[in-house]
């Protein structure tokens, strides 16, 4: 139970973050942000390494460090310009995506239930959109490109993490993240400090609280918990994102983009928690 419930916070966490970015990004640079963020993250896991930083770990580490620094950037950049709701149901459909780019990737089997769910979220982002593809935001095309890196580092992830210690391969994540985004720093955004409290507050939460501690927790967590248990568990971000946007940036939907941002959970729901489920009962 403890183990489900500090992942349900970390969920909750990473939805909240989307309304402090967002707010963060009125007064401050993507880049500056970005580059701060995980600096902060990054030096906070140096303490808690246990193992060397084998070449394999920073190879593989940094290649993946590379397809997350892109969602990063594209779902910060996107924020700029959609709501925090939005973002967080369009982010949702990296689930989707996790499972097409491991059968590009890497040949694996890709399921009617994972097609299905692919049908019903690009109905779900079209109606999400306002019931046209037009509508759509340029935020909201940011914030998908996000989502498409983010299933790819998902695959990668499914590939690689069990041969590497996970504390070794966040942190050279991490620090990769932190590496790109510092040296683009200069060429986008002004080398200054965070101008107001609002964009501090949203560094500190997700420096430490959404990035450091929560790959930490999730890594703890998901040894305790069933595969489906992770998954329900995980399914709720979006849901939080929506809530958070709700209650504290004043988003509103209109009756078809609710009927949107459902479809998309039920197709985030379709691709991780019906095939674990099927699997614990022995159903084929």
């Amino acid at each position: 139970m403890l183990a489900g419930l500090a992942l349900l916070g970390v969920t909750a966490i990473w939805g909240w973050t989307f309304v402090l970015v967002h707010e963060a990004m009125r007064t401050y640079g993507v880049m500056a942000f970005l580059s701060l963020r995980f600096i902060l993250a990054a030096a906070l896991l140096l303490p808690v390494l246990r193992a060397r930083l084998a070449r394999a770990t920073l190879t593989v580490g940094g290649a993946i460090g590379l397809v997350l620094a892109i969602g990063y950037l594209l779902q910060t950049w996107g924020l700029r310009s959609t709501t925090p709701t939005s973002a967080g149901l369009i982010t949702g459909l990296f689930v989707v995506v996790a499972p097409v780019a491991a059968r590009l990737l890497y040949r694996t089997h890709l399921s009617a239930v994972a097609i299905w769910a692919i049908g019903i979220s690009l109905v779900g982002l079209w109606l999400l959109s306002g019931g046209g593809a037009l509508a759509m935001r340029r935020g909201d095309w940011l914030v998908m490109g996000c989502a498409l890196a983010y299933g790819v580092h998902v695959a990668l992830l499914s590939r690689h993490a069990p041969h590497h210690d996970p504390t070794a391969l966040t942190f050279v994540q991490l620090a990769t993240a932190a590496t790109v985004f510092t040296l683009a720093w200069p060429a986008v955004d002004p080398l200054s400090l965070p101008p107001t409290p609002a964009v501090w507050t949203a560094l500190g939460v997700t420096a430490t609280l959404a990035s450091a501690l929560a790959y930490l927790v999730q890594t703890w967590a998901q040894r305790r918990l069933s595969a489906a248990q992770t998954a329900v568990i995980l399914t709720a971000e979006p849901m939080f994102a929506a809530l958070f946007g709700y209650l504290l940036a004043g988003d509103r939907l209109t009756p078809t983009q609710l009927v949107g941002g459902a479809l998309i959970l039920l197709a985030v729901a379709l691709v991780e928690i019906l095939p674990n489920l099927r699997g614990l009962t022995g159903r084929k």
